[in-house]
């Protein structure tokens, strides 16, 4: 990635509106929690990884904001922040491991001084942003090795660095790949409704260097089918504990078809969004969101006005169709039961 997702500017928070890309490059500087909240649910920063990341400054941000040195009502503003910002987004699981993670930050600092508490949070923020870019350092090569000399790969949504710290979860593998001198080519699906894979995935391997083709979701069964994909590689926005895995909508088909022609299917994520008290991925929450993204996406009209629309934002791969899973601890294969919970 030439420029960084999601960064702490003094006191702010500074993200890429990722609404805007690609034909404009903008950068936000949110100072609220409002304006935050308002990003998360409008995609402006999206990717489970930064969402983990933009929970933790947000809290960070309610902390630094507060006026005041009384100590009690510093630690009420902080918990009202998180607590709003964990209605966010139902699905992504890094948001609430994030948020839960500076919530007991803020239980071990709750006899401390209001500027020591401030200063604490912030740090914790900005080592959980530091921490993700080594993590998905660490994926990346990790995924690597699973991929041929010269590959081609097919990919779905953005699970680059627009949605971590800047790196990415398989678009990282795809970097560490070519920074290992293998020759990688990628095709994206479009990722509809709002197209993630060709306003964002396209627009970052461009910048990168990294040849890409952009495909509609449909014709993806038929790119499969013809040969020449040496894997399919996707993120994840919540994995539970028997290797199910959710994802951006359209990556169960893209599992099923994979699976019929014999292509290795990966999950590259971080071991934070494994959430190890959901059992199968019959209990992960499914975001839905409205219909006019689906009928009215990008100011066209494409159904009839009063129409039903069905716009579930996330589908469950279950873990039989995934060859493996990859995480900064390693490449994890079934049964997922016992390699990932050794990752406890």
């Amino acid at each position: 990635m030439p420029v960084r997702t999601i960064e702490w500017v003094d006191g702010t928070i500074r993200i890429i509106d990722q609404t805007r890309l690609p034909e404009r490059l903008v950068f936000l500087d949110i100072g609220d929690i409002e304006t935050l909240s308002e990003a998360i649910r409008s995609l402006r920063v999206r990717g489970a990884p930064a969402i983990g990341i933009a929970g933790a400054m947000g809290a960070a941000l309610a902390a630094v904001s507060y006026e005041g040195e009384d100590r009690q009502g510093l630690i009420s503003a902080v918990r009202e922040a998180v607590s709003y910002l964990r209605k966010t987004r139902p699905t992504a699981v890094n948001l609430f491991w994030a948020l839960d993670r500076m919530e007991a930050r803020l239980d071990a600092l709750a006899s401390q001084e209001a500027g020591r508490i401030r200063e604490a949070l912030r740090d914790e923020a900005l080592t959980i942003l530091e921490e993700d870019r080594k993590v998905c350092r660490d994926m990346g090569r990790n995924g690597a090795e699973l991929l041929p000399d010269r590959a081609t790969v097919l990919t779905h949504c953005n699970a680059g660095g627009l949605a971590t710290s800047g790196y990415g979860t398989a678009l990282g593998v795809i970097y560490a790949a070519k920074e290992a001198g293998k020759d990688i080519r990628v095709f994206a699906d479009e990722t509809r409704p709002l197209l993630q894979g060709s306003r964002l995935t396209a627009w970052e391997l461009m910048a990168s260097g990294v040849e890409v083709t952009v495909i509609c979701d449909s014709a993806a069964g038929h790119i499969l089918r013809r040969g020449g994909i040496d894997a399919v590689l996707v993120g994840a926005d919540r994995i539970a504990s028997n290797g199910d895995a959710a994802n951006k909508i359209g990556t169960y088909s893209l599992a099923v078809v994979a699976e019929r022609h014999g292509i290795p299917f990966y999950v590259v994520a971080p071991v934070s969004t494994i959430d190890f008290s959901t059992v199968s991925g019959d209990e992960i929450p499914i975001e839905e969101r409205a219909g006019e993204e689906v009928v009215g996406g990008f100011g066209m009209r494409t159904g009839p006005e009063g129409v039903r629309v069905a716009n579930p934002a996330f589908d469950v791969t279950p873990s039989r169709l995934i060859t493996a899973i990859v995480t900064e601890k390693g490449v994890h294969e079934a049964p997922y039961g016992k390699s990932l919970g050794n990752l406890k």
